[in-house]
């Protein structure tokens, strides 16, 4: 089993420069080589494969966060399967949790959601989907400094908060405040519980 984020950059085709396209590959670039693990195309619209399908909620919550922390954000489908077709570029690579992720963001816009996820089972589906709506109520509206802090706890597990402090340039009380703003210790809730679903998945 594989898991696969497709995903587009909200609002990118009013921005007047194109930055953001080289924001977006930096923010991609941790993930693995690209165009097989990741890819930009189309201008604003890119694909990651995930290869560990527990860490996919994740790295899309850190892209999120890495996006927001720049005054961007992005639309996002989490699609888990198998893959069928390993081609040199992931966009032509093919399998369940390709069309799984690629159907589902068709249906986004319409939705009115910039995260879901698809994995077949739609129990699953449907009660993941709903926790994901109601943490989108306050990570669509993560501000700057809220943003970075996530994105910096996510990439760092083990540090603390005086050690998240120093590397942000404030004080270990202002850390604990970016994270109760940022709920973060929900979205860590959130996450846990999704890896405890997504085991059970495994074939």
């Amino acid at each position: 089993m594989t898991s696969v984020i497709t995903g587009d950059i909200i609002g990118s085709r009013q921005q007047k420069s194109n930055h953001w396209v080289d924001d977006l590959k930096k923010i991609l670039s941790p993930f693995g080589a690209t165009p097989s693990q990741w890819e930009v195309y189309r201008g604003d619209e890119f694909q990651i494969e995930v290869n560990n399908p527990e860490e996919a909620l994740l790295t899309a919550i850190l892209i999120k966060a890495r996006l927001r922390a720049i005054k961007s954000d992005a639309r996002m489908s989490i699609g888990f399967g198998d893959k069928t077709h390993n081609a040199v570029k992931i966009s032509e690579s093919n399998g369940t949790a390709f069309i799984h992720s690629g159907e589902l963001f068709e249906t986004l816009k319409k939705q009115k959601v910039t995260l879901a996820m698809r994995s077949g089972d739609s129990d699953l589906d449907e009660k993941m989907n709903l926790m994901l709506q109601l943490a989108l109520t306050f990570m669509d509206s993560w501000l700057v400094q809220s943003a970075e802090f996530v994105a910096l706890a996510i990439e760092n597990p083990n540090l603390s908060q005086e050690e998240l402090g120093q590397k942000l340039g404030i004080n270990q009380a202002a850390v604990s405040r970016r994270q109760k703003r940022a709920q973060f210790d929900l979205v860590m809730n959130l996450d846990r519980y999704f890896r405890t679903q997504i085991k059970q998945l495994a074939p």
